[in-house]
């Protein structure tokens, strides 16, 4: 397995909004093709900040911003298309199918999904889990709680 799958499903530790953004690019140098992260985390935990260091990993160039009132926001880097989401407003499933997603990916693609839990019928059952917090000193982590098998396998 890759040294940033294993030091995520640890858990790891950032203490600046560079350092998870440094992760999260880390990560996305490691990730297979058409991957969706489910990103579980309570408000201000640094998900979209996760998204950022994930989209500079993928090769995107432009600025990202949080998804709450456009519900989703699409970026294309040299090779890889994000789609950065943030499911909080959606009341359920359909109203994700409702947003024609599956038109906008073209391998490869990493879908970004903060507030999976709003649809998580809709998520692939091959999404990979990751769970972010704050500790009580004030350091934020990371952690892998959930991924593909094959990804896994890939990398034994």
């Amino acid at each position: 397995m890759s040294g940033i799958l294993e030091r995520l499903r640890a858990g790891a530790t950032t203490r600046s909004a560079a350092e998870t953004q440094a992760l999260a690019a880390e990560l996305a140098r490691a990730l297979p093709a058409d991957v969706t992260l489910a990103l579980h985390g309570d408000l201000g935990v640094g998900k979209t900040t996760f998204v950022q260091g994930l989209a500079r990993g993928l090769g995107v160039t432009e600025a990202i911003t949080s998804p709450t009132f456009t519900v989703c926001n699409l970026y294309r880097g040299a090779s890889w298309t994000l789609v950065h989401l943030d499911a909080y407003r959606l009341g359920s499933a359909a109203e994700m199918e409702a947003l024609m997603i599956e038109d906008f990916l073209r391998s490869p693609y990493c879908v970004a999904i903060e507030w999976p839990s709003r649809v998580e019928s809709w998520l692939p059952a091959d999404a990979w889990h990751v769970e972010l917090g704050i500790g009580a000193d004030e350091t934020h982590w990371v952690r892998l709680v959930s991924a593909r098998q094959e990804a896994e396998s890939e990398r034994l």
